[in-house]
């Protein structure tokens, strides 16, 4: 798990566009399985608007992380 976060830490841009193109091939792919009327564009829209909403969830856990990474080291440090 620790090469892992460390790996994410320090190629942050490459794990978040990971994530957001296997969210759109997810989404695309679970469409399609579905069989849905839709037109492929409005496929692709809302494969779009499902892989932008994980990264924002994404990125706003590893923002609400990183405030309380930065907390614990400050009440920790002694004055």
């Amino acid at each position: 798990m620790e090469a892992v976060r460390s790996w994410v830490a320090e190629h942050k841009l490459t794990s978040i566009g990971t994530l957001w193109a296997s969210a759109m091939g997810a989404s695309l792919a679970y469409s399609r399985a579905r069989s849905t009327p839709f037109k492929p564009s409005v496929r692709l829209i809302h494969a779009r608007m499902h892989a932008q909403a994980l990264t924002l969830a994404v990125l706003s856990g590893a923002a609400m992380y990183h405030c309380y990474e930065k907390q614990a080291e400050n009440s920790s440090v002694p004055k």
